[in-house]
């Protein structure tokens, strides 16, 4: 046999073991399509044989998908515009389900992602938007997943990531917030001022049911007072020491009564 012929031999075999022989990861199927017809089944992983001319293979990653959803301008149910992205994490559970019942599975899924996002937060006010994300999460993860399902693909989160609020609608809600700043304050003040005066006002019943509270009081002042580097004491007298005094001006001031 010429040597020509030998070598032609070895690079139409070399050239039918690259079409025929795949190598598939861990994370990886392949869908075989054998005539036009696919397999009922996905194979892999590790090595394939496929028929060549005859089989054509396509490779489906059953890992985690994290795609970024483009901003979206969003009208909110109380007519607020606010530009809303989000990011999307999903799998591929059937792979034969991914290839055949869509075009182009990760395209279709990022174009239902937008559309589902607008509807879902056209329906939420603003404050719902802002508060409540963990419950519009949940609806977008469950509105997605079951539109997704056909396809063989589970969506296992759908996360809102960023919330672009206009100018003036930022400005209205930073005053907003010093107001309820403001009314938190003068309320705090106002209950301060009505503990204060209840408790003073159980001090007086207290000292005025016990005189001797008031002479405590008064010796209680005097040490404070002393305690202060003050060049000038001032001693406040009671005006009880005094009414004996009074008492005996007025006995000796009134008239004699005559007989």
């Amino acid at each position: 046999m010429q040597p020509i012929a030998i070598a032609a031999i070895v690079v139409i075999i070399i050239m039918f073991l690259a079409s025929a022989i795949k190598v598939l990861n861990e994370y990886e199927r392949g869908v075989i399509f054998r005539l036009g017809k696919v397999l009922s089944y996905a194979k892999g992983p590790g090595l394939i044989i496929l028929i060549p001319v005859i089989d054509r293979m396509t490779r489906v990653s059953l890992r985690v998908v994290v795609m970024d959803v483009p901003p979206q301008d969003v009208i909110t149910r109380d007519n607020v515009t606010v530009k809303v992205n989000a990011v999307i994490y999903f799998r591929v559970m059937e792979p034969v389900k991914a290839i055949i019942e869509v075009e182009d599975y990760l395209y279709a899924t990022s174009q239902l992602a937008q559309t589902t996002l607008r509807s879902v937060l056209g329906e939420s006010e603003l404050d719902e938007l802002l508060a409540q994300r963990e419950r519009i999460n949940a609806k977008l993860q469950e509105i997605l997943d079951r539109h997704t399902d056909p396809w063989g693909i589970k969506v296992a989160n759908v996360e809102v990531k960023h919330v672009d609020l206009p100018q003036e609608m930022q400005r209205a809600m930073a005053k907003q917030a010093e107001a309820e700043r403001e009314r938190r304050a003068k309320v705090i003040n106002a209950e301060g001022e009505y503990q204060a005066a209840t408790r003073l006002a159980e001090a007086s019943h207290i000292m005025s049911a016990e005189p001797i509270a008031i002479q405590l009081r008064f010796l209680q002042t005097l040490a404070e007072i002393a305690s202060e580097n003050n060049s000038t004491t001032i001693f406040p007298v009671p005006i009880d020491l005094f009414k004996p005094f009074f008492e005996q001006r007025r006995d000796q001031t009134s008239p004699t009564p005559t007989t």
